[in-house]
């Protein structure tokens, strides 16, 4: 029987190691990240089972590629414009200061001013990968230091063509491709093959392909479109990812968005667990052992001045000390772009061999710590009021807007769903949006008792509007914000108890329900059957109770709390009630003292 080819034998060797790792280090805390450069490590370095980790990690690169294109999926073209100040301000500051910053450092390492000018800005770039895959993890993509890590990311994607343009500066020769001016242009006229066409043949392409009802056709047109762009990008001069980044965001607006991402995730995932194992495998023992005591400094210095100066940038634009902090946690390490700097620097020999592998074996140390150095960011973080998140109101506006997505909210929205209608969904908890928008609901982060929010959200659009709010004083404020600037809104509101109830009809709602009254109803109904009394008489006494609950909400809104108290149940009634009822209302006057009604009536 013959042996199995090698190809195989390595694939199933990484596969084992994903499997076992992954699990075990995400069960431990520690995250995926770790585990699968942890996987590497063994698998590489440490057992030998597998040699060529830049072979893997060539290949292993396209699930960075895809993962920018599934971020391009969720950014259209006019939320990223509104992203050009971070991109273009926070993002360029990040570099030229770290690279400035981590240059002088090299310069008192006693490095050459060449080969530490280099050196500094290919360590001032990130780690893509590592980044958006802890963000991902987290759930945090969409919050606000989310944001800007992502635009501080996408400039550093960027920022590779110019820092490959320095290196044939200081060599003092002119690249073969041409001059800086011919390379500028001829990245200039990809990226602008990329957008027409990601604007006017991609959707009567994907329309063509599904018309076919072939799904795996439209898999290997979405794998087509990815690759093929991401390639031509590279072609030009840029980075693979951000031809990637391009098409998605070129397909954010096409009805097939949803499609190609469910297409692509499955390959995204594979791909970037087997770059995070090629990182590892990738790492260089000997170097290490060689040089540990320059790397021991190193690698914490370098962390600790680039973690200082994105602390800085980012409060000086405007960012909160948490968000700062989670950013500098986040991003210290260097990137994978750092490779190719340091690679294409000892080529043209602004550096040796062994410095290049030198600062390899930092970037890849660095990387391995990110996701401890991003759980260590908790414990410099201030207790803050409250957690924001961007106010995007892209594509909102719908026949109804719900306020609040508590449980109250949640289960609410079904029903209106499931009859048809669409709902847009504001609520101002941060973790709850995260939550509910990784079940697919549209939703958005936003301050209810705000007019501008409100107005931003579509409420001149809506037929009718659902304040699910669970604290009375945001309720009451939203009720009091809506009847004065929005009177002819159509008002259904949650209430929290009976004086919530008579205080928001006072208000004008035109609906409003107290959120445990039907639960508690059927509580009730359910109770009685199970004690064996018949489904139909439970039935009959759970409206007969809605009804007087009702009624007594009626006099006490002209007469007081105190009215009603007549038409409580203290004892039970006998004969069975409901059936041929022989007490008279008269029955029920002595009531008990009215605390005791208070608590009968919540």
């Amino acid at each position: 029987m013959s042996s199995a080819h090698p190809v195989f034998s390595e694939a199933l060797v990484l596969l084992g190691g994903a499997v076992v790792s992954a699990p075990l280090f995400k069960k431990l805390g520690l995250g995926t990240v770790l585990g699968y450069l942890a996987a590497g490590v063994v698998i590489g370095p440490l057992l030998g089972l597998i040699h060529d980790g830049e072979d893997i990690l060539s290949v292993a690169e396209l699930g960075v590629v895809f993962l920018l294109f599934v971020i391009g999926l969720e950014l259209k073209p006019s939320r990223l414009w509104q992203l050009r100040r971070d991109i273009f301000g926070i993002g360029l500051a990040q570099v030229l200061v770290s690279g400035a910053a981590l240059f002088a450092l090299a310069l008192v390492f006693g490095v050459e001013w060449k080969a530490g000018l280099v050196a500094g800005f290919g360590l001032a770039l990130s780690s893509t990968a590592f980044s958006l895959q802890i963000l991902g993890e987290s759930g945090d993509l969409n919050t606000r230091y989310g944001q800007l890590s992502f635009c501080i990311l996408l400039f550093q994607d960027l920022a590779i063509v110019p820092l490959l343009a320095l290196i044939t500066i200081l060599d003092g020769g002119v690249d073969s491709s041409g001059s800086p001016l011919q390379s500028f242009a001829i990245a200039v006229a990809a990226v602008s093959v990329t957008v027409l066409a990601g604007r006017f043949l991609l959707t009567p392409l994907f329309q063509v392909i599904a018309r076919t009802g072939a799904r795996e056709v439209m898999i290997a047109a979405a794998l087509l479109v990815v690759i093929g762009f991401a390639t031509l990008i590279q072609a030009a001069g840029l980075s693979m990812a951000m031809g990637a980044f391009l098409s998605g965001v070129m397909l954010a607006e096409s009805s097939y968005r949803h499609e190609l991402e469910a297409d692509i995730e499955p390959f995204r995932g594979i791909l970037l667990g087997l770059f995070f194992i090629g990182v590892g495998l990738s790492l260089d023992l000997a170097v290490i052992l060689d040089k540990a005591a320059t790397i021991l400094i190193a690698v914490p210095a370098v962390m600790l001045l680039k973690g200082l100066v994105i602390y800085g940038v980012c409060r000086a634009g405007g960012s909160s000390h948490n968000d700062a902090v989670r950013i500098a946690f986040l991003l210290p390490q260097g990137g994978e772009f750092g490779f190719v700097l340091f690679t294409t620097a000892a080529a043209h020999s602004l550096m040796s061999n062994a410095d290049a592998s030198l600062l390899a074996a930092i970037v890849t140390l660095s990387m391995a710590l990110t996701p401890l150095a991003a759980r260590l960011s908790r414990r410099f973080l201030t207790g803050e009021a409250h957690e924001e998140m961007d106010e995007d109101f892209e594509g909102a506006g719908s026949d109804v807007l719900m306020i609040g997505f508590s449980r109250f909210g949640q289960i609410a929205s079904q029903i209106l769903l499931a009859g048809g209608r669409d709902v847009t969904v504001i609520d101002f908890s941060a973790d709850r949006v995260r939550q509910a928008s990784s079940f697919g609901f549209r939703i958005y982060f936003g301050d209810g008792t705000r007019k501008d929010v409100l107005l931003a959200a579509g409420i001149e659009k809506a037929k009718l509007i659902a304040v699910c709010t669970h604290k009375p004083e945001i309720t009451d404020r939203i009720v009091a914000l809506i009847r004065s600037d929005f009177p002819q809104a159509q008002l259904f509101v949650r209430s929290y108890d009976r004086v919530h109830t008579l205080s928001l009809r006072a208000q004008g709602v035109d609906y409003e329900l107290r959120e445990t009254l039907e639960s508690g109803l059927l509580f009730g109904r359910r109770t009685l059957e199970a004690l064996g009394l018949g489904e139909e008489q439970a039935t009959a006494i759970g409206d007969d109770i809605r009804r007087r609950d009702e009624e007594r909400l009626v006099l006490q809104a002209t007469d007081g709390l105190q009215a009603g108290r007549h038409m409580l149940f203290s004892r039970p009634v006998k004969p069975e009630p409901l059936l041929k009822p022989k007490r008279q209302v008269d029955d029920y006057d002595e009531m008990p003292d009215p605390a005791v009604e208070d608590a009968a009536a919540s």
